[in-house]
């Protein structure tokens, strides 16, 4: 299953912060209490509210239009035949899951170490129901790549990096930076582009599931870092944006999917070489961070030197983006396909006559 032997790719990452008690049992901030009694009543069992009975064709796992294959178009591409592509198509998506499962198991310590370093006991409560989230953001991702695609690749040099960097900063604030705000609102805008163009409807719901609670995730460093930021000096809000610049520059790099074309052998050093002048990838990275813009305008990180990175990156116009209404619509999406899976399941059991009690049977 795996590209490389998971003996070669773990690794370790010393830790040196400080666990904060906080013996302040009042009410707290209204806004993050409220997001954690959200993210109480929004649990939901992977297991139960995810089809797994569903197969996936692993030469088109996600069922999405060749336009969207980020070589299509190049000479390489049009030189394969049926196999070859579905051989890309298997391993990008592959790549690509593997990524977003990496990405979950740094949010799941992150998050873990948010509860005993974040000094508000409110938002101690929300980062224990956010550890729930991301346990089970590891679970639905190494499960499809197990049973659905049958490969993993491992962790991305760049995401490796930037992980690397969150979790070894003892400073609380730096965790929430480096993963609600960059590696979580990047992680939302490629999930969404899957929830929006695939066709398959594992990988469709699995991806709008997850979305529904990093709308959470997101919102909650948001809320902390801009009551927080306003109270650093000057030169520490310098530091952290000079921090983000170099992150989002790494993370730029993150997509080409170099691994891949390595791992497979087709014209590695061509097909990076065409993504980086295609016109379509060079849309799909300014759309990656567009949760990202908007999200550092808001806690206060834009100066000019954050201004004229995401102008070199071409992703300038994002700071106006409403990040509450994405958030929002987030959240609906994946109602309706709940609701919509509800209705089918009425609808077996009206079909096949069930009793009462039966319909836990159907899928």
């Amino acid at each position: 299953m795996y590209a490389l032997p998971v003996e070669q790719t773990q690794w370790h990452v010393p830790g040196g912060s400080t666990t904060v008690f906080d013996w302040e049992y009042d009410e707290g901030r209204d806004r993050l209490l409220g997001l954690y009694e959200k993210g109480k009543q929004k649990q939901w069992d992977a297991a139960e509210r995810l089809d797994w009975t569903i197969e996936v064709d692993v030469n088109d796992p996600m069922g999405v239009p060749e336009q969207s294959i980020a070589i299509y178009g190049s000479q390489v591409w049009d030189s394969m035949g049926a196999k070859d592509r579905g051989m890309v198509r298997h391993h990008l998506a592959s790549w690509q899951f593997s990524q977003f499962l990496h990405g979950e198991q740094g949010a799941l310590i992150c998050s873990s170490k948010i509860v005993h370093t974040v000094p508000g006991l409110d938002a101690k409560f929300y980062a224990a129901t956010q550890v729930m989230d991301e346990a089970r953001h590891v679970e639905v991702y190494s499960r499809y790549l197990r049973e659905k695609l049958k490969l993993a690749y491992p962790i991305n040099p760049g995401l490796k990096a930037l992980l690397n960097d969150v979790i070894s900063d003892p400073r609380w604030d730096m965790t929430y930076l480096g993963m609600q705000v960059l590696i979580e609102g990047l992680a939302l805008a490629a999930f969404a582009l899957i929830r929006d163009i695939a066709t398959e409807p594992l990988a469709k719901t699995l991806n709008a599931y997850v979305m529904q609670d990093e709308a959470r995730h997101v919102a909650f460093g948001r809320l902390a870092l801009r009551d927080y930021y306003p109270q650093l000096t000057q030169a520490e809000r310098d530091e952290r944006e000079e921090f983000c610049i170099e992150a989002c520059y790494l993370m730029r790099q993150r997509f080409l999917g170099e691994e891949v074309w390595r791992n497979l052998d087709i014209d590695a050093d061509e097909c990076i070489e065409y993504m980086r002048n295609s016109e379509h990838f060079k849309r799909f990275q300014s759309h990656l961070f567009s949760r990202i813009v908007p999200t550092l305008s808001d806690i206060g990180l834009f100066g000019d030197r954050m201004r004229q990175t995401f102008a070199d990156i071409g992703v300038i116009g994002y700071e106006t983006t409403d990040i509450d209404s994405l958030m929002e619509q987030d959240e609906k999406i994946a109602e309706d396909l709940d609701h919509a899976r509800i209705v089918q399941v009425e609808q077996a059991i009206t079909l096949g006559g069930l009793e009462p009690g039966q319909e836990t049977t159907v899928r």
